[in-house]
């Protein structure tokens, strides 16, 4: 799962700002943090390389990645779907501002920015608020 974060963060950069945290903090964080507390979901591509990853924490979703080869087929959406069911209550995330194509795509499916910071986030970039709630 690191993995794919790490390849999706390296290919976005410069729409996102690079990652404050070396590869093996990363690798770290999934480890200790991600696995043990959080409801995590993959995507894989029938051999069992995982190429997504959502992380569903209470109503946040705190990472939804996906292998830079795998976008555009739909897999987004359909985890995004996944995430919606389970918390029909509402999802909260954090977008970078400069990120157009993930605000895009959130927006898409029925996110709202409701706040927009000037980089109040380790990577000290400006950065949005989504919301989506249940119609």
């Amino acid at each position: 799962m690191a993995d794919v974060y790490l390849r999706s963060r390296h290919a976005s950069v410069p729409a996102i700002p690079p990652s404050v945290h070396d590869d093996d903090d990363v690798r770290r964080y999934f480890a200790t943090v991600v696995l043990p507390g959080r409801e995590v979901w993959v995507l894989d591509d029938g051999d069992a390389a995982i190429v997504g990853l959502l992380v569903l924490a209470d109503g946040w979703i705190d990472h939804l990645y996906l292998d830079p080869g795998w976008t555009g087929h739909g897999l987004g959406s359909r985890v995004l779907d996944l995430a919606k069911e389970r918390r029909p209550s509402g999802l909260d995330l954090w977008a970078f501002q400069s990120n157009l194509g993930a605000r895009r795509f959130y927006e898409r499916h029925g996110f709202v920015a409701v706040r927009m910071t000037d980089g109040d986030n380790e990577e000290g970039a400006p950065d949005v608020l989504y919301r989506w709630r249940l119609a």
